[in-house]
């Protein structure tokens, strides 16, 4: 990924977003932020279509058949994702007590949120096992180091590895795929970008790069697919410039 293009775009986005019209920024965020749910929940199994979560979310009704935590898990991201918003209109740093609390409104009502795992979890269907809790708490502990320390080419590299590295060290007994996907839009929007969304349709080259990087420690892929989902989003709202 020729990652001055992308630079290129983001120079040309922020000349021209203060004269893009109000009525298309309001009703593509609105369609982003229904479709970034939908599909974040669907990747780790949830049920509820498109249709359905647009429902819930937005009509605040129910949907006959559907287990409540399902319902709880798209009313939840939602939650999750408009307080980001609030914390990066604030001027907020990604920090642990910042990804606790996102944790804590993803799992509202399910199970208690927040708390760092002490049993061992796997991952059907991976090469890798995370750490097991002794060692997870080292992880996790060097990770939030290397949050404030670490110097990344670019904000996508950054991005990427924080989704990258929190997930694979699974600190969660649940929700980590949910938390690691809002923290990498955390570092996206807290530097300028525009949130991405990894649609559930492309799951298999998500969850493939996310290997890639936990067994052979291998970011480039994960942060390819990164970069090409910022560049449409820069590409959709450059395409709302007044004809």
């Amino acid at each position: 990924m020729n990652y001055q293009v992308l630079l290129n775009k983001l120079e040309s986005y922020n000349q021209i977003k203060a004269s893009l019209p109000d009525a298309s920024i309001k009703s593509y965020t609105q369609a982003f932020e229904l479709e970034y749910t939908h599909n974040s929940t669907a990747i780790e199994g949830n049920t509820l279509t498109l249709l359905e979560t647009k429902v819930v979310l937005e009509d605040g009704l129910s949907v006959g058949g559907k287990p409540l935590n399902e319902i709880y898990e798209i009313i939840n991201h939602n939650n999750a994702y408009q307080y980001l918003k609030k914390w990066i209109s604030d001027g907020l740093a990604l920090n642990e007590n910042i990804i606790k609390d996102l944790h804590s409104i993803l799992m509202d009502r399910i199970m208690i949120g927040g708390i760092y795992r002490n049993v061992d979890v796997y991952i059907s269907g991976a090469a890798h096992t995370p750490p097991s809790p002794s060692d997870m708490y080292n992880q996790i502990k060097n990770f939030y180091l290397e949050l404030t320390e670490r110097k990344f080419e670019s904000v996508i590299e950054l991005a990427a590895w924080t989704h990258a590295e929190f997930v694979r060290i699974h600190p969660f007994v649940d929700g980590n795929g949910r938390t690691s996907r809002l923290i990498m839009n955390y570092q996206l929007m807290a530097n300028g970008f525009l949130p991405v969304s990894i649609k559930k349709e492309t799951r298999l080259e998500y969850f493939n790069a996310l290997e890639a990087y936990a067994v052979e420690k291998d970011l480039s892929q994960f942060a390819d697919m990164i970069a090409v989902l910022e560049e449409e989003q820069l590409d959709k709202y450059l395409g709302m410039r007044m004809k």
